[in-house]
C-alpha cells in the first residue's frame, strides 16, 4: 500500500486533533468541576442525574410546602390560644354571675363584661393570616367566616377545611373551619341534666347568658333562671373542644418538624448521589489532563518531524 505525504499528513493532524480535543475536555471538567456537563459524555449518568433532578425538586418544593404549613399552623394555634384566654375569662364571669347576693346593676355589668369577651372571641374568629385571607374560612379565604349582630352570629365559611401536602405520602389540614371550633363539642361534652343535647354555638351560649343577665332578677322565667348554668356547661364544653382541635395543631407542628429534618437528609444524600454521578473525580482529572497534555506534545513533536520526511525533502 503506497502512503503519500498527503495521507501521512492527515494521519498527524487527526492524531494532533484527538489528543488536542481530549486535552480539552479534562480542562474544561476541571474549570467546571463537572464530569458530565452534556449527555454524549455519560449517557447513563446524565439520564439517572436527570431523573434525580427531579427528586430534588420535588423535594425542594416540599419543604417549600412544609414552610407554608408551619407559618399557617403556628399562626392558628396562636389565635386559639387567645381564645383559650378568652373562654376561660367568661367561664370565671358565668361563675361569678350565679352569686345569688348581685344586685340587677351588678348582673347588668356582668352582661357588659361577657360583650366584651364575646365581641373579642368574633373578632378572633374572623382573624387574617397578615394578607387579607382568613384562616378559618376554609377555602373562602376573601370573606370574614362570621358575621352578625348580638343574637344572631352565623357562619358564611366554606365547608372544606384547607390542607397542604407536606410530603410524598402525608396531607394535613392547615386551616380548620369557623364551624369545626366556634360551633362543635367533643364526643364526650357535658349532656344537659334533661337529657336533650348539648348546645355547640359558643357565640349563642354567651349570648343567652347577656340576655339574662341584663333581664331583672325578678322578670326571669324558670328556664331563663337555668340559662347561666347551662351556658357554664356550654362554655367547659366548648373550651374542650379548642383544647383538642390545638393539641391536633401541636401534633402537627411537631410532624412538620421531624419532616423537614427527614427532608434535610434526604436533600444530603441526593446531593450525595448527583455528585456521584456529574462531579468530578479530582485525582483522575488532574492525572488524565497531565497525561494527555503529554501525549498532546508528542502528537506535535511528530507531526514536526513527519513534515520534514517528505521525497522531495530527502531528494534535496
Amino acid at each position: 500500500m503506497r502512503i503519500s505525504t498527503a495521507m501521512m499528513y492527515q494521519q498527524n493532524m487527526r492524531g494532533v486533533t484527538n489528543s488536542q480535543s481530549e486535552w480539552l475536555r479534562y480542562g474544561e471538567q476541571m474549570s467546571t468541576g463537572k464530569r458530565v456537563t452534556k449527555p454524549s459524555d455519560d449517557p447513563i449518568a446524565a439520564s439517572q442525574a436527570v431523573v434525580l433532578s427531579q427528586a430534588q425538586a420535588q423535594n425542594s418544593q416540599y419543604a417549600l410546602a412544609r414552610t407554608f404549613a408551619t407559618q399557617k399552623v403556628s399562626l392558628e394555634e396562636n389565635v386559639l390560644g387567645q381564645v383559650t384566654t378568652a373562654i376561660q375569662s367568661a367561664q370565671e364571669k358565668i361563675v361569678y354571675a350565679n352569686n345569688g347576693t348581685l344586685s340587677d346593676d351588678d348582673r347588668a355589668s356582668l352582661a357588659k363584661d361577657i360583650e366584651g369577651i364575646r365581641n373579642q372571641i368574633l373578632n378572633l374568629a374572623n382573624s387574617t393570616d397578615g394578607n387579607g385571607r382568613y384562616i378559618f374560612a376554609g377555602y373562602k379565604t376573601e370573606s370574614a367566616p362570621f358575621s352578625g349582630d348580638a343574637g344572631n352570629v352565623t357562619y358564611n365559611g366554606g365547608d372544606k377545611a384547607v390542607t397542604q401536602s407536606v410530603d410524598a405520602s402525608r396531607t394535613m389540614t392547615i386551616g380548620h373551619l369557623g364551624s369545626q371550633i366556634f360551633d362543635k363539642v367533643t364526643s364526650n361534652a357535658v349532656p344537659e341534666p334533661d337529657g336533650s343535647a348539648s348546645e355547640t354555638n359558643l357565640f349563642d351560649m354567651l349570648d343567652s347568658a347577656i340576655k339574662v343577665l341584663n333581664t331583672p332578677t325578678a322578670d326571669l322565667t324558670d328556664a331563663e333562671k337555668g340559662a347561666i348554668d347551662k351556658t357554664s356547661r356550654g362554655l367547659k364544653n366548648s373550651l374542650n373542644n379548642v383544647l383538642t382541635v390545638r393539641a391536633e395543631l401541636g401534633t402537627q407542628l411537631s410532624e412538620l418538624d421531624k419532616l423537614d429534618e427527614l427532608g434535610s437528609d434526604r436533600a444530603l444524600g441526593q446531593a450525595q448521589q448527583m455528585s456521584d454521578l456529574v462531579d468530578v473525580d479530582w485525582n483522575s482529572a488532574i492525572s488524565s489532563y497531565v497525561m494527555q497534555q503529554a501525549a498532546l506534545q508528542a502528537s506535535y513533536k511528530a507531526f514536526s518531524d513527519m513534515q520534514g520526511m517528505s521525497l522531495f525533502q530527502l531528494n534535496k
